[in-house]
């Protein structure tokens, strides 16, 4: 299993440094829109808080579910739990299946992660960034990766989810968080055709409006039907994307960019004057 796991990490940073270089150098090539937290010292300081949380995460991952949802599935296929371990089905269509599972397990949790105060108070680290570009993709607290991978192991053990399937979803998802939050030109013809299949940069960027009823649609990292069919689904942002307000009203200012400041915004309290986002 050690062989197993080392091997599937090697292929995750790869996939990893790959897509990032990738989308970083398209933004710089054709970025979507133009705002002076996208360049300059303050991209500069939001990119080294933003990758600094991701590596953070990554190493109290390492050190208190080293095997994560990879490990959990290898388990669960040598001790026979979860669905797809206890009733014959073709490996192609349990691995498709796991896949789709578990998109809807995050798109779900994504969406409690707005409705219970608790998890707000952690997901909003990654609403505070003023900034829309790949490295948002990246910027959540700690807390909120520990608990996304939790659900995740519960939901891979309960299927019974084939290993390879897991990796490969771990993967996708990584690379199309990524995606969903670069900054880059894609035609608007192409972005019409192409978020009925993937949720795009211009569909997510409408999630991180400061109006509550845009933050409030568009959960999907990846397929887009969930919103669709839940009705959660909104095509464009009131004001447009050029002139959105992007991220938390109440922290519009140069704090987003702090390390320590967004580490320990999940026990701060919001100004009084603010109504929080959770009603």
């Amino acid at each position: 299993m050690m062989h197993w796991l080392a091997s599937e990490a090697a292929l995750r940073l790869v996939a990893f440094l790959s897509v990032l270089a990738a989308l970083a150098a398209f933004e710089l090539w054709s970025p979507r829109l133009a705002r002076p937290e996208l360049a300059g010292a303050l991209k500069t300081r939001r990119w080294l808080t933003n990758l600094s949380l991701v590596v953070l995460s990554t190493v109290l991952l390492r050190l208190f579910l080293p095997g994560a949802a990879v490990g959990t599935a290898l388990l669960a296929a040598e001790r026979g739990w979860g669905l797809f371990n206890l009733v014959t089905v073709p490996p192609l269509l349990a691995g498709i299946a796991s896949f789709v599972v578990l998109d809807f397990a995050v798109w779900l949790e994504h969406l409690a992660s707005h409705k219970v105060p608790l998890l707000w108070r952690i997901h909003r680290v990654h609403h505070a960034d003023t900034g829309f570009d790949v490295t948002t993709g990246l910027r959540f607290h700690p807390l909120e990766i520990v608990i996304s991978m939790i659900w995740k192991v519960a939901v891979v053990a309960a299927l019974g989810a084939p290993a390879v399937a897991v990796v490969v979803f771990e993967v996708v998802l990584n690379a199309t968080s990524m995606f969903n939050h670069s900054n880059i030109g894609i035609p608007e013809h192409v972005d019409r055709w192409l978020r009925r299949l993937l949720v795009t940069p211009d569909m997510h960027r409408v999630h991180h409006s400061t109006f509550h009823d845009e933050t409030d649609s568009n959960y999907g990292f990846n397929l887009p039907v969930w919103d669709r069919l839940f009705r959660t689904y909104r095509a464009q942002p009131r004001a447009g994307h050029e002139a959105m307000a992007i991220g938390l009203e109440q922290w519009r200012d140069e704090r987003p960019g702090r390390v320590g400041w967004s580490l320990a915004l999940p026990f701060a309290e919001s100004p009084p004057d603010v109504k929080d986002r959770v009603r």
